[in-house]
């Protein structure tokens, strides 16, 4: 439970971290949000983001199997677009469109990629506390 705690924690950040990048990459190209909200905004964001992804992704995933299949995956850039369209609409002051959300989906999944590779998350939480 601890562990899986520690990761639902490091998602977190690093989707609040993606967002953030891609807000400030997309801004004024289908991503507006007020820059004086400051990071609490897209800590916010991020939370719900990962909240979507954790609860709400697998059943879209398990709903659009027949588009993955047909586009060999290509459609999980669209239910990633998705989530991220939905955690936007659900932030007050972060407003995006949905072909911005596809790319702040992209992003925000590289980010997550080379973040995640860069933290060794197979170890024990236990190993960390000396």
């Amino acid at each position: 439970m601890q562990r899986q705690f520690l990761l639902f924690l490091l998602r977190w950040l690093f989707n609040s971290l993606g967002l953030w990048v891609a807000a400030r990459i997309l801004s004024g190209h289908g991503i507006t949000y007020d820059p004086n909200s400051g990071p609490l905004l897209f800590l916010g964001a991020g939370f719900i983001l990962s909240l979507l992804n954790a609860l709400l992704k697998p059943l879209i995933i398990i709903l659009s199997l027949p588009a993955i299949l047909l586009t060999l995956g290509l459609f999980t850039l669209v239910v990633n677009g998705l989530t991220v369209y939905i955690a936007g609409k659900l932030v007050p002051g972060f407003e995006m469109t949905f072909w911005a959300a596809i790319l702040a989906g992209i992003i925000i999944s590289l980010i997550n990629y080379v973040l995640t590779n860069l933290v060794d998350t197979s170890r024990n939480p236990k190993d960390y506390v000396r």
